[in-house]
Order: C-alpha cells, then structure tokens, then sequence
C-alpha cells in the first residue's frame, strides 16, 4: 500500500472525501460502487467494485468462444479495465485500462463499428498496436457496465456477423448482471 500523505476528517454524518487527484487517477466518478475492507490493525480500504468482475471466468469462457468463431482476437471490459481477452497474448491487455476513447464509445451507449479509414481506437492505454473493429457496450438497466469488443492490429475492419454478435453477447451479458 502506498502512503500519499493526503489527511483527511470524518464528518458528523460518517462522511470522507476522496481527493479530486486520486478519483481522477483510480477512475473514480460520482455515483461508483467501493468496496470496504477492515483489517485487524485498523486500516480501512476502500477498493473500487466491478459487478463485471463478478462474471469474469464467464467473460473469459465467452471471449474465447467468440475468439474461436471468428478467428478475431475479442475482449470483455468492465468500465474501466479489460477482464478478458482472447485471440492475442493476454498479457498484451489482460488487467490494463482501457483507452479514453473506448470509455467515450462505452459512455455513449451505441454500438461502434469502424469504417475504413476512420481514426483508430485502442482498445486500452499502452495497447496502440490493436484497434478496435466493434465495440458492443454492456448495458444493465440503463447504466453502463462494460463492452464487447473485436480488435485487431492495423486497419482491421470487420463485417455485420461480427457486429451482430457483439451486440447480442453484450445484451446477454448486460441480461445476466441484472440477475
């Protein structure tokens, strides 16, 4: 654990407030669900929670099947991370943040297909070498949980079959967190 020397008090109602440097850095926006832990020696954590991360094995089971169907490196993320990925070495996007750019596609809740010719969209920070071809966000009662993604290296571009199946499996992933 990493000391930032940031102090801050609890209010009368039980409150604290994050500072804006460390939501900005962690990715923290108003309304996101943390976790609380307690150790024995008093500490408090707070972890940021992913309802996403709840359905990871199945994410990675789902990716490696729509991998294996199309022949197209995919990958699954929650808001912020990328929790699945197959077709490519995992450790390339496996745990890494994802772009700004795919956060935007997520945040505006259509499903993005790249044309020919249009700017490239990583799929997460430090990964400029794929891009994204579908990103199919994953929506559970209107909020935003995540994506289904096609990728690949270059110009790649995609057809409507995998664009549909995007679609359907982040509908089916967004029916299973509401469950």
């Amino acid at each position: 654990m990493k000391a930032t020397g940031i102090v801050r008090r609890i209010d009368d109602l039980g409150r604290v407030v994050i500072p804006k440097e460390i939501r900005r850095t962690l990715r923290i926006r108003d309304g996101d669900p943390l976790e609380i832990y307690t150790e024995k020696d008093g500490e408090v954590i707070f972890k940021k929670y992913s309802p996403m991360g709840e359905l990871s094995d199945f994410a990675g089971q789902m990716c490696e099947t729509l991998s294996k169907a199309t022949n197209l490196p995919a990958a699954i993320c929650d808001r912020d991370t990328v929790i699945a990925v197959c077709g490519v070495n995992r450790r390339e996007l496996y745990g890494k943040p994802v772009s700004s750019e795919l956060e935007a596609i997520m945040e505006g809740r259509q499903v993005y297909h790249r044309a020919g010719g249009e700017k490239a969209v990583n799929p997460a920070d430090g990964a400029e070498r794929y891009t994204v071809t579908v990103a199919a966000p994953i929506l559970t009662e209107g909020d935003v949980m995540g994506c289904v993604m096609f990728f690949g290296e270059g110009d790649a571009t995609v057809g409507e079959v995998e664009y549909k199946l995007a679609q359907t499996v982040a509908g089916f992933l967004g029916k299973q967190m509401e469950n």
